[in-house]
């Protein structure tokens, strides 16, 4: 992380610059599970751990309490969001209404018009993200998955409802990092079906699209029922509840899970 760098002419392109690189760290902090829910800290703490001015820290910090990542401590500074199982379900079905208005021809394209230049690329992450699912990588899968349904939105071509989406993901693999990281069976839980995903969308095919995201956000309430079920079950391990508790058995080997 650069220092603040400020000087006459271009201090307020280098600061709001410097404020979008903080931001972004911190967001990598929060996704990774260094910076774990409810943990608290001040702007100064960060400003000097970045070695940088305590405005742009602010204001990033800010920024990020307006995504829902982080919350105000009653002027002691801020913390990570701490969110629920619930918060979880909600966010499911919210990106589930979204996307499938865009695939009803919502989004002001027809339904299932994709931009097929950007696909290409797409493609690009859903390769990735499906082999990191299929390892079970949390590290890799994160960023490429974030990527895919990103790209997959701004290919429908509307730029606001791909930022709603990708403020949704963001905050469901908050979610989800801390409760899978130290699950054994994490790589059961992470959905898959990216490739999938994109093949239905080159063909045109919005039905076989959205029959795609159906599953997936169905596996996803199907583990936050899990989860609820292994915080009630007396042989959860505390701290874990990703864990499937012995009288569950997790999804198959054939099958596609979603945990966000």
């Amino acid at each position: 992380m650069p220092g603040n760098g400020y000087g006459s002419g271009g201090s307020a392109v280098t600061r709001s610059t410097l404020r979008q690189q903080i931001a972004d760290a911190l967001r990598d902090e929060v996704l990774a599970g260094r910076l774990a829910p409810g943990q608290g800290f001040t702007v100064k703490h960060i400003a000097d751990q970045y070695g940088v001015s305590t405005t742009p820290v602010r204001e990033a910090l800010v920024d990020l309490s307006a995504q829902g990542l982080l919350e105000s401590d009653q002027h002691r500074g801020f913390r990570v969001h701490r969110f629920t199982v619930d918060d979880f379900r909600t966010m499911v079905r919210a990106r589930a209404l979204v996307v499938d208005g865009i695939f009803r021809g919502g989004s002001g394209r027809p339904a299932g018009s994709f931009d097929v230049r950007a696909l290409t690329s797409v493609r690009r992450r859903a390769e990735e993200a499906a082999r990191a699912a299929r390892a079970g990588d949390l590290d890799v899968i994160i960023g490429y998955d974030l990527r895919f349904w990103r790209e997959l939105a701004e290919a429908v071509g509307n730029p606001y409802i791909a930022d709603f989406l990708h403020r949704l993901r963001v905050q469901a693999w908050v979610f989800a990092v801390p409760r899978l990281r130290p699950d054994p069976r994490a790589a059961r839980w992470l959905w898959g079906g990216h490739e999938h995903l994109v093949d239905a969308a080159t063909r045109g095919d919005a039905e076989a699209v959205r029959a795609e995201i159906r599953s997936c956000d169905a596996q996803a309430l199907a583990w936050a029922d899990h989860l609820d079920g292994a915080s009630r079950a007396p042989s959860a391990t505390p701290g874990t509840p990703g864990t499937a508790p012995p009288d569950r058995a997790g999804p198959g080997p054939g099958d596609r899970p979603g945990a966000a």
